[in-house]
């Protein structure tokens, strides 16, 4: 598309561009070959008649397995190597129901004190669905294969369409731009041959101290979460993949990250109906197709010891099942995650999980442990056979639902055509560039507007060096700057600044015409951070003192966590993007220099300084 018809559609608005996006034959996909059927709820005669068959054949041991779910990577995996022969072992000997779709890998020394290396990396389309078909040829019964695309297949898999996180899309304020991107990543997940997507996140954020959801959430304000978690859902089903709300019973009002510790919500059931459940309930009405329960303690509704939500019959069956009305899937979160696996060993946790009344055991530290804890405790009698047949019955309906009893395989042929494109990645641009958010600009100088020829001091500002192994701060901002101001110095200050080096910044400032700010904090799984060092903040807050009451202009952006300008009060101007990537690199520029309007509303509130919903109009 040339760039004056990429301007006129910019005019015409997002929902525009998005119809005509629609119209275009590139991204017509469901006319494509092998692009999947949008989800039915109802089965056919030869359906019906499959979960029948399939089921009267079923012996104990293939029942247990339909209930844990393994992972796999999307790294090139030869078949004849011990890893896809431990895989094989999984499907034919633990008769495993599925498995779940992670990218990769890579090694790094294990050494103190300098040690920024980044292991997780993107996996690729053809390796992980070739690995799917073999698996999926070597099972008797067709695997259920699910994956993260919180952000779309882009977010595990490389070359697929990754958009802007969970949060950005809340700013952005568009349903219609919503559901695309969730059609989007249905069809470009089914061409890889991910029939499950544990998305839309159904979490409100009204906790500033949440180190685990941030923006992985759609906002805070209940409503507006709820109509979001809808059209992603409607989006999901459109491109033939199944939509998981998460984490129930609401993971948003925590301060602790549930992979490091248990956290515990004292809230009243009366706060849980009014605050935390209306997204979840927007999202079962709009058809979603199963809910994923949070490794949270909640004593008013199961006061036991030590219950998370994960292992609670009173909220899994008693609430979920018997109050909500919910029939479809429940699966568990991580089994890995510390606030389980430090409490219980695999075979125990993965026993009370179904005891619970889950439906699927997902990621267990170990596959054969969990498969025989449950086999002993159904024996037994601890789990009643007939709740492991109505979870059997639910997962192979789904398994039928997605035409899997029909072709279980995916075309390596056509995966090309229906994975990553212009069309698609428009989409993402526009999410993208609609997420922008423009909290203050006290000085009035957004868009800035410097000479060409100005010196430019950007600095890039970071929680800490390590762990960026996908997608290296400012590696985009930076050649975008020069390109309009070739005269930039580039300056990475985190937490391993020295007193020395931050000085010298501090310094050198008055010596520049404009001083541009990237404040890179990341609110991640695992980590317990979500914070900058103080002496980065004094810097900034100094920097901002100082050119206070002279022309010299001074614009933050901040990637990543959102409530980070709470701690930095003193800034002139603060743009918001809510992402990380090239992508949110992209756009923030774009934004700051006055090439794309500037229309973001925060879609939470920072407590002391804006109400959610406010943002200035560029």
């Amino acid at each position: 598309m040339k760039q004056s018809a990429l301007a006129a559609l910019m005019l015409m608005g997002v929902g525009a561009a998005v119809a005509l996006s629609a119209a275009a034959p590139q991204s017509g996909l469901a006319r494509l070959p092998g692009a999947a059927s949008a989800l039915s709820d109802v089965l056919d005669r030869a359906a019906e008649r499959w979960v029948d068959d399939t089921f009267k054949k079923m012996t104990l041991d293939d029942k247990v397995g339909q209930l844990v779910m393994s992972s796999i990577d999307s790294m090139y995996l030869s078949t004849d190597s011990e890893e896809f022969d431990q895989l094989v072992q999984k499907v034919k000997t633990l008769k495993l129901g599925g498995f779940v779709v992670f990218g990769g890998s890579e090694r790094a020394p294990g050494v103190l004190l300098n040690n920024g290396y980044g292991t997780v990396i993107l996996g690729q389309p053809f390796a992980a669905a070739s690995t799917i078909n073999r698996l999926q040829q070597e099972s008797a019964i067709p695997l259920l294969t699910a994956a993260d695309f919180e952000t779309g297949a882009g977010f595990r898999i490389s070359g697929a369409t990754a958009f802007p996180r969970a949060m950005a899309f809340g700013a952005a304020h568009d349903e219609e731009l919503v559901r695309r991107a969730a059609e989007i990543t249905a069809r470009e997940g089914r061409a890889i041959g991910v029939h499950w997507n544990f998305a839309p996140i159904a979490d409100v954020n009204n906790n500033s101290r949440n180190p685990v959801i941030n923006t992985r959430a759609f906002g805070e304000v209940p409503a507006d979460v709820g109509r979001i978690n809808a059209a992603y859902v409607t989006g999901l089903r459109a491109g033939g993949m199944l939509s998981t709300l998460k984490h129930f019973p609401g993971h948003g009002d925590t301060d602790v990250d549930s992979h490091i510790g248990l956290p515990i919500i004292t809230h009243p059931r009366e706060r849980l109906e009014a605050v935390e459940w209306p997204s979840f309930k927007a999202g079962l009405a709009a058809g979603a197709d199963a809910v994923m329960t949070a490794h949270i303690q909640l004593p008013a509704l199961d006061p036991a010891e030590f219950s998370p939500a994960t292992l609670s019959r009173p909220i899994v069956t008693g609430v979920l099942r018997e109050d909500f009305k919910f029939d479809g899937l429940i699966v568990t979160d991580s089994m890995g995650m510390a606030a389980v696996a430090k409490r219980y060993s695999p075979g125990e946790a993965a026993v009370r999980a179904v005891q619970a009344g889950n439906d699927v055991v997902l990621h267990s530290p170990d596959d054969a442990a969990a498969v025989a804890g449950i086999k002993a405790a159904v024996e037994r009698g601890d789990i009643p056979m007939l709740q492991v047949d109505a979870s059997v019955q639910r997962i192979l309906r789904t398994k039928a639902r997605l035409g899997l009893h029909k072709n279980k395989l995916v075309s390596l042929d056509d995966l090309p055509a229906l994975v990553g494109g212009r069309q698609n990645a428009q989409v993402a641009r526009n999410v993208s560039q609609r997420a922008i958010t423009l909290l203050k600009d006290d000085r009035n100088q957004v868009p800035l507007r410097v000479p060409a020829d100005a010196a430019v001091l950007y600095l890039s500002v970071l929680d800490y060096p390590g762990g960026w192994r996908i997608a290296a701060p400012s590696r985009t901002v930076i050649p975008e700057l020069r390109r309009r101001w070739p005269s930039v110095t580039a300056i990475e200050l985190s937490d391993r600044s020295t007193p020395s080096e931050i000085d010298l910044v501090r310094a050198s400032a008055a010596r520049y015409d404009a001083i541009v700010v990237s404040v890179f904090v990341r609110a991640s799984s695992g980590s317990g951070r979500m914070d900058l060092a103080p002496p980065l903040t004094t810097l900034l807050s100094d920097l901002a003192r100082m050119t206070a009451g002279t022309p010299k202009p001074m614009v933050a952006m901040f990637f990543g966590n959102p409530y980070v300008p709470m701690f930095l009060p003193d800034l002139p101007a603060v743009l918001l993007t809510y992402d990380f990537y090239d992508l949110a690199e992209v756009s923030a520029v774009a934004a700051l220099v006055g090439d794309t309007p500037i229309v973001g509303r925060l879609p939470i509130a920072l407590p002391g300084m804006f109400d959610a919903g406010f943002g200035l109009i560029r």
